[in-house]
């Protein structure tokens, strides 16, 4: 799943490293090109929760295989297009497939790791996203220096994630009773690591609504969407900045943005299995969770909002690397449709989740857009990136994760 991700991602700018030769070749206007850049988004959100309950219908492996050959074979017909309708429409049945990707590795945690193993499971699989950032860009450049055509790039890329497919269907199973390299000490080891203390549980029934309560959900939902806010900001907007306002040349920007997303990786991976360290000492996942989300929120506050009155350029780059370390905390996230929501609703909850991250990827470009164009300034829109850090902080403290949920939609608590 990690590395499912960092070709996700890769896949995803692939067309953001190319748009400079196809806007040219099609006379594209910069209008066009943000709906373009855009208009994945708009079919990826609007799947993550019918992917999410066809993860929990038919299980991951054929989901995700499914999934790999759509998603390579829109890919590839990018490399056919004849203009800007045919590039949103390709764009838009990229989402399509994509969107049950990342709600599989909550559902595969779910069944395939103990509730101590759960952090880290959650930020190897996440610390994909940032690692397909710095190397993607870098990998796409070179293929299409290499073969002097984006058009034969996208086709290489797109077959390549079909290959994956086939890799997935071969190497993926549903739950470790399933796979053949594993024995049945392993999965009497995570029958045990799963076991729930509360009485009266029964797997086998089905679960009414959520499992859990929506208060619970609308505050993962805010917290998840105010940390894409930031992390789509400075994914779309992060260039921008340091060339406008830091006046960065194109190669010093290219490694300012590999050295920021390689700190945003490591962040990624130190949150897991520092988070997985405390559950073993006896931290609970409430007290755990809760205090280094909470310190990722506040140092990303306090970075952001620093960056508004930072000038030197090579302090810049250090904040934005300080930023993303600790902000990459919240792949965190992750870890909870596996902790909070019953076996069978692990899918549903990953992809509402996820659907609130989405809908933060879409909207942020044009809100930096705006913010951009009334006040012809970058301070004004890292103040707002800085207030989204905090929003994020209190949607996560408001998630109670003490509580654990059983069937028939009732709650019961640990001690």
């Amino acid at each position: 799943m990690f590395f499912l991700l960092a070709v996700n991602l890769m896949d995803r700018i692939t067309l953001s490293i190319g748009m400079p030769y196809i806007k040219e070749e099609f006379n594209l206007s910069p209008t066009t090109q943000g709906l373009i850049l855009s208009s994945f988004f708009w079919s990826y959100a609007l799947l993550q929760v019918p992917g999410g309950w066809l993860l929990d219908r038919f299980g991951p492996r054929k989901v995700i295989t499914g999934a790999l050959f759509g998603w390579g074979f829109f890919q590839a017909i990018i490399g056919l297009a004849s203009g800007g309708i045919s590039l949103i429409l390709s764009r838009i049945g990229l989402g399509v497939m994509e969107a049950p990707v990342s709600p599989s590795g909550a559902k595969l945690s779910s069944t395939w790791l103990t509730q101590s193993e759960r952090g880290r499971g959650a930020v190897i699989m996440d610390s994909g996203s940032p690692l397909g950032v710095a190397l993607g860009g870098i990998i796409v450049a070179h293929l299409i220096v290499l073969f002097d055509s984006w058009r034969v790039t996208f086709v290489i890329v797109g077959l390549f994630t079909m290959l994956l497919g086939f890799i997935a269907w071969k190497v993926l199973r549903d739950r470790p009773s399933e796979h053949p390299s594993v024995d049945q000490r392993e999965v009497e080891y995570i029958a045990a690591g799963n076991a729930v203390s509360a009485s009266g549980t029964d797997d086998t029934a089905p679960t009414k609504g959520l499992g859990i309560s929506w208060f619970t959900m609308i505050a993962i939902m805010v917290g998840r969407a105010s940390w894409g806010m930031v992390y789509w900001g400075l994914l779309t907007w992060g260039p921008s900045y340091l060339a406008q306002a830091q006046h960065l040349e194109l190669a010093a920007i290219g490694n300012s943005t590999f050295l920021i997303f390689i700190m945003g990786t490591l962040g990624c991976l130190f949150s897991g299995f520092f988070v997985d360290f405390l559950v073993k000492r006896g931290i609970t996942h409430n007290v755990a969770l809760k205090t280094l989300l909470s310190l990722s929120g506040i140092v990303g506050l306090g970075s952001l909002y620093a960056l508004a009155t930072i000038t030197d350029p090579t302090i810049a780059v250090g904040l934005l690397a300080v930023a993303a370390f600790f902000m990459m905390f919240g792949s965190l996230y992750w870890s909870f449709p596996a902790i909070l929501a019953p076996k069978d609703r692990v899918g549903l909850v990953g992809g509402l989740m996820n659907m609130a991250n989405s809908c933060a990827g879409i909207l942020v470009p044009i809100l930096v857009g705006v913010i951009l164009q009334a006040t012809g300034s970058y301070e004004s829109v890292l103040v707002y990136f800085a207030v989204c850090a905090g929003f994020y902080t209190v949607g996560t403290l408001c998630i109670n994760f003490n509580k654990l949920p059983v069937k028939n939609g009732q709650l019961s608590f640990q001690k």
